[in-house]
């Protein structure tokens, strides 16, 4: 009997560690795979320096070839967010699916499929996994340390076909999973509350004010855990027509 209990605890344990080792494996193939695909997909996209700032042109109809989901270029200053961004019918389909739309347990960095890009919405917002090997979101978590806020550029740009917009960070925080911070659809009073509310979530005074008319954009990742959010957010400052 006791031979017996031994050599099932050894079954459990070998088949145990062979599928935790399929997974490490899994995992490392899918990160490189998403690296090679944000190394292509940045072919399409170029950077003009000047001494006052820097110029986006993206090849919109060249990457549109390869996902006709893709909506947006992000770039996050004084961190490696560099993305294509998509927008799918859900959001679910892109948080196991990378750019090429294989599966892929990284996913990819999408917007939420209630926004319109269209110039309406006052909540834009985009998510992305927080991975273990720093790509995607993960450098969010960087900005909410006090180390990060030495940095005088915090600035974050989104390039749409139509519009580069460039945004200013107002607050970052980590909280619970909710569906409060990801509203997309205000009346002016609700607005209004939700803005001060975000703001006063924040680890960190920014000094930038907020009203009605103002638009934000909302990035969103987890702690490496199911059971906290990093949350970013950040007021548009200009808006020019591509």
């Amino acid at each position: 009997m006791k031979k017996t209990m031994s050599f099932l605890l050894f079954l459990i344990c070998f088949f145990g560690l062979i599928y935790s080792s399929i997974k490490i494996i899994k995992w490392v193939i899918n990160t490189k795979e998403n690296e090679n695909i944000k190394q292509n997909t940045q072919e399409y996209i170029k950077t003009k320096k000047t001494e006052q700032e820097e110029k986006y042109t993206v090849d919109f109809k060249k990457l549109k070839e390869q996902n006709e989901d893709t909506i947006a270029y992000l770039k996050v200053n004084n961190t490696d967010i560099e993305y294509v961004v998509v927008k799918g019918t859900d959001n679910e389909y892109y948080l196991n699916h990378n750019f090429n739309k294989e599966y892929n347990v990284a996913g990819w960095i999408f917007a939420d499929y209630n926004n319109n890009f269209d110039g309406t919405d006052k909540n834009t917002i985009i998510y992305g996994h927080n991975m273990k090997d720093g790509s995607m979101f993960a450098p969010l978590k960087e900005i909410i340390t006090e180390e990060w806020q030495k940095n005088e550029n915090k600035q974050i740009t989104l390039v749409t076909e139509k519009n580069t917009i460039t945004y200013e960070i107002f607050s970052s925080y980590i909280i619970d999973p909710e569906d409060y911070y990801i509203t997309t659809h205000f009346n002016n009073e609700t607005y209004i509350e939700f803005l001060n509310t975000i703001k006063q979530r924040s680890y960190y005074n920014y000094n930038v004010e907020l009203n009605e008319n103002d638009k934000i954009l909302t990035l969103s990742t987890c702690t490496g855990t199911e059971k906290k959010r990093i949350v970013i957010h950040a007021k548009q400052i200009n808006l020019e027509e591509n």
